[in-house]
Parts: C-alpha cells; sequence; structure tokens
C-alpha cells in the first residue's frame, strides 16, 4: 500500500486538499493523510485521461489494423497522461474494419504494461453523407446497415461503444433504433436538419461526434443537429477543443450551452500526432502536416495534431474552469464508454489511474493501476 499527502486532488468534481492510498491497484481512502505518506508538495492530482475519439499517433493508425502499431499508440498515449481510449475507425471497407478490429481485441485482452488500457471503439463510418465527409474517403461510403454493425460487433467481441451514422441516409433512423440497443449511437458526418436529428435522439441516438464539426451550422432559423442535441439532456456531445477545429468563443458557447456534464473533450488525434511536419495517412489517405494542423490534399481540415492532455491545457487556456475540463476529459468519457465503475474518478474502489501535475498543468508523473511510469 502507498500513501500520498499533501496534494490537491480532483474529487467529486472539484480540487481538495489532503491525501489518498493506493493498494493492489485500486484507490483507497480520499482525503485523509497518513504519517509517512509521500508528499507530493502541493501538486495537483488528476485521474487518467480518457480520450473517446482518437486515430492515431507516432505515425501509427488505428485503421491500418497493425497491432504492434497499436501497442505503440497505446504507448504514446499512457506516456502523455491519457490512460484509457477508444480508438476510432474510418470510412472503409468492412473486411478492413475488422482487421482493425480483431487488434483492438488482443490489446484489450492483452493489456500490456505501460499502455493506456483500450476501453472500447468508436466506429467513425461508413454510413455517412456525402456532403458531409470531410477527411473520411466517400469511396467507402456507404448506407447504414444493421446486419455489417452486427458482423462488426461480433468481430469486435462487443467493443463498439459508440457507433456513428448520418441518420437522413436510408435506413437510417431504423439503424439507429436497433443498434442503439447494442452500444451508444452517434450523430456524424451528417446533413440532417433539426427535425431529422431529433427524430434520432427520439429514436436513441444519444451522442454528437465531434460537435460543429461535418454538420450543418447552428442558424436561428435552422438548428439543425446542433440545436436538437443542445436542447435534449439525454444527449452527450464530443468537442475538439485545439482552438483550430473549433473556435475558442464557441467552445465557450459549447460550455454554457451544454454545461461540463454533457461535454467530451476529444482529441481526434491522427498518426501525425507526436510527429514532424511531413505526409501521414489516415484511413488510406494522406494528410499533410504543417505545423499544429492536418489537410488533405485538398485542403480539407482532418483531425488534430495533439493529444488529449494538450487539448485539456488548450481548453483551459480559452476559459473553461480548469475542474470543469477535467471533467470533460476523464469522467463524462468514462460514462459514454459505460466504464465510470471503473475509470474516470479518483474514488474508493476504482482503478490508480492517475496524474500529478503542476499547478500550471505541466505533467509529472503518470500512474497506471497503482504504478509509476518510468522512462
Amino acid at each position: 500500500m502507498t500513501h500520498f499527502k499533501n496534494a490537491q486532488i480532483y474529487t467529486g468534481f472539484h480540487f481538495v486538499r489532503g491525501g489518498f492510498a493506493v493498494d493492489k491497484g485500486r484507490f483507497l481512502d480520499v482525503g485523509p493523510e497518513a504519517e509517512g505518506a509521500v508528499d507530493l508538495n502541493g501538486a495537483l492530482v488528476l485521474p487518467g485521461l480518457i480520450d473517446i475519439h482518437t486515430h492515431g499517433n507516432s505515425g501509427h493508425d488505428f485503421s491500418d489494423g497493425d497491432y504492434e502499431g497499436l501497442k505503440s499508440m497505446a504507448a504514446f498515449y499512457a506516456r502523455h497522461g491519457i490512460t484509457s481510449f477508444a480508438p476510432a475507425s474510418m470510412t472503409l471497407p468492412e473486411d478492413v474494419l475488422a482487421k482493425a478490429y480483431e487488434t483492438a481485441v488482443r490489446l484489450r485482452d492483452e493489456q500490456p504494461e505501460g499502455c493506456a488500457v483500450l476501453r472500447g471503439i468508436q466506429m467513425e463510418g461508413p454510413f455517412f453523407a456525402a456532403s458531409k465527409k470531410g477527411a473520411q474517403n466517400g469511396d467507402y461510403l456507404r448506407a447504414p446497415d444493421i446486419q455489417m454493425f452486427h458482423r462488426l460487433q461480433e468481430t469486435a467481441r462487443g467493443l463498439i461503444r459508440i457507433a456513428d451514422v448520418a441518420p437522413e441516409e436510408p435506413g437510417g433512423l431504423d439503424f439507429v433504433k436497433e443498434v442503439s440497443h447494442s452500444c451508444r449511437v452517434s450523430l456524424a458526418h451528417t446533413a440532417a436538419d433539426y427535425d431529422m436529428a431529433r427524430a434520432a435522439f427520439e429514436a436513441g441516438a444519444s451522442h454528437v461526434t465531434h460537435l460543429f464539426n461535418a454538420m450543418p451550422p447552428l442558424l436561428h432559423r435552422t438548428p439543425g443537429v446542433i440545436g436538437a442535441a443542445c436542447e435534449n439532456e439525454q444527449v452527450t456531445a464530443e468537442l475538439i477543443g485545439d482552438g483550430l477545429h473549433v473556435h475558442p468563443s464557441v467552445v465557450r458557447l459549447a460550455y454554457r450551452a451544454f454545461g461540463p456534464e454533457r461535454l467530451c473533450l476529444i482529441s481526434d488525434s491522427l498518426s501525425c500526432c507526436g510527429c514532424e511536419n511531413g505526409v501521414y495517412w489516415l484511413g488510406g489517405q494522406q494528410v499533410f502536416l504543417d505545423g499544429a494542423i492536418a489537410r488533405l490534399a485538398d485542403g480539407t481540415i482532418a483531425g488534430s495534431a495533439n493529444h488529449l492532455f494538450g487539448i485539456l491545457k488548450q481548453t483551459v487556456s480559452m476559459g473553461i474552469p480548469l475542474e470543469d475540463a477535467v471533467r470533460m476529459a476523464t469522467y463524462n468519457p468514462a460514462q459514454v464508454l459505460g466504464v465510470e465503475q471503473e475509470v474516470g474518478q479518483i474514488a474508493p474502489g476504482l482503478r490508480a489511474d492517475f496524474l500529478v501535475c503542476t499547478p500550471d498543468l505541466q505533467l509529472r508523473q503518470v500512474w497506471l493501476g497503482g504504478k509509476e511510469m518510468t522512462d
């Protein structure tokens, strides 16, 4: 058993001064300070971050279906404070997706030491609108296919926790009704208007993928997906808080409109995350990294070149209170994946994944399952 003291601990969605104990990979008492405890000298202690929408890093893309690449991705996440993740696949043929999902099952089962834990999969495509495909590969778009989803969910052994769909596509609402019994259905890459989006939420959809991106804008006479999601308190939404995909003012607007209880910070990171400028791959398409932003050859903004800890820091710099930003990167994503009884908080009984940070969010230590990561 290891005791810690003199820390600012994030618990109950705010910081409390005190200590905590870890035993057999789990948190024990939180609050009391034991004699002889490790002195953290006033450091911030956060739950390990949880990224529910990330494609890759370090030159690797989940959709490549390469196990060693996925393991390298998981090690990168852990080093940067992301202790749980749900990799997102792309719009690709069924056999390619199946291969990627098999690697996810293997990583989940093996749980290599020093790696973030794979908690699920986000199936981002191929059931999207061509007009809102964004960086998805238009060659592989198809109408929502319930049987294809069930085949892939069987391959993934139930790991698909979020299935994305454009509900206005043929069969879209039937897909929502059926698949929402198996996992969380998210509206994504969609041209749906307000009425269609509202119908999809009433049919069982309960999530929105990268809010504001790849969907109609929120206008005062045509509120679209954003308006329908905002007014439905059962709907959660992802937000890429990098200041590039969504303007900082709109990040603040979303925070005020949805509240910290319904937003999940995501990275939407690509294989170029953690790499130098150059040419990389995303779902079989080239992406070009120049500075902090990655684009397709036609100039379309693709995903992010930042990891979730960096996104957290940027979101706080935009004026989002630290306590709420941390919730949006930990507990809320855990709820979306259905693993909030295992991770996402610093609370007795939960897995001891936690970060030790300076007051200005410089990452000092990462603990996975009660073990400190070392270089």
